[in-house]
């Protein structure tokens, strides 16, 4: 058994790679910050331009570490899913979740088209949508439990999470064809995803649906690495599948969609880096790859976020588009030079 004290330089080196990316997001944006002013406010010292240390602490810092748990939320559900599937395809996606959040974001937006404008006084903002999307959610992962309780086969399992998938896909489309522009458009522009939109407050709560849900994954280690070999092996060391599946899907539940509750849907992220962190430390070792992933999609989106904000213009592009802009032609790269995927 690979111990982790054998890749401490790697993560040694990730850490401080995380730093850089963090300091980096922070000091750059529409409004030009002198870094050395950005590192004295983080600091807590006293900056010669008041309103550069609103920016520093009301955007700039809480934009960075939603980023940083976006990444490490969609990095670690991810894993989940591609080690329970043993499919490298597999993303946080696959279950529905995200797709129940969506359909949360959609009712309450656009909605109100087919409840004759009951959902139009002032009732849309960030804080109803990050409640909507969690709703939405919750109820797809529960029907996910209930189905999870009556099937055995877990690539039925996959199958089954696909068609939730689909379900409130279509469902989304049909609100889409009765919907006006304005809320078409309003759906359209949360569909594009955003790390910039969270309160402190808001932040704390994705904190600690992220932190529970990486509290999961670890309890979960010892199962995930017995699944690499298939549940029969699990099972013949003692693992129970059904508890340890339960655990795995709750984890994906609360981090994929909690991040998509406030952040809106991200691709990318939870199926890429998987496969990249497994590339630089060529191991299968849960205990290795779980803190590795999660320091991984933290600077993968603290980059993309970097890129989106377009330093000294006002303009933010579409962090989706970004995150598969940039990694994709990253991951063609290393299998290509690798030659084959290590799963």
């Amino acid at each position: 058994m690979e111990r982790p004290q054998t890749y401490r330089k790697p993560f040694i080196l990730l850490f401080f790679a995380l730093l850089v990316c963090f300091g980096f997001n922070i000091s750059l944006g529409s409004v030009t910050i002198p870094f050395s002013e950005t590192i004295s406010s983080l600091f807590g010292n006293e900056i010669q331009n008041g309103s550069w240390d609103y920016i520093i602490w009301n955007y700039r810092v809480p934009k960075a570490l939603t980023a940083i748990l976006v990444g490490s939320g969609l990095a670690l559900s991810g894993l989940l899913m591609q080690t329970l599937f043993r499919n490298p395809l597999a993303g946080p996606f696959v279950l529905g979740i995200s797709s129940g959040a969506s359909l949360g974001a959609a009712i309450l937006i656009m909605g109100s088209a087919l409840f004759s404008g009951f959902l139009t006084f002032g009732l849309i903002n960030d804080v109803t949508l990050a409640i909507a999307s969690s709703i939405g959610s919750f109820l797809v992962l529960l029907s996910v439990m209930v189905v999870a309780s009556r099937v055995k086969d877990t690539m039925a399992l996959l199958i089954i999470g696909l068609m939730f998938g689909s379900i409130t896909g279509a469902i989304v489309s049909v609100l889409s064809y009765f919907t006006d522009a304005e809320k078409l458009r309003q759906f359209v522009y949360w569909s594009f995803g955003s790390v910039g939109n969270l309160s402190w407050p808001q932040l704390s709560l994705l904190s600690g649906i992220i932190l529970i849900g990486t509290l999961l994954g670890i309890i979960a280690i010892k199962p995930l690495n017995a699944y690499l070999l298939g549940e029969n092996y699990a099972q013949s060391l003692g693992v129970n599948l059904k508890k340890s599946r339960y655990i795995i899907i709750i984890a994906t539940g609360l981090l994929a969609g909690g991040v998509t509750a406030f952040a809106g849907p991200i691709a990318f992220v939870g199926l890429a880096v998987p496969h990249l962190t497994r590339q630089i430390f060529n191991t299968t070792e849960h205990r290795i790859l779980l803190p590795a992933v999660l320091v991984y999609g933290a600077i993968l989106m603290l980059l993309c976020d970097t890129v989106a904000q377009l330093p000294n213009s006002v303009n933010v592009l579409p962090i989706n588009a970004i995150t598969s802009i940039l990694g994709a032609p990253v991951v063609i790269w290393l299998l290509i030079r690798k030659r084959k995927m290590i799963f």
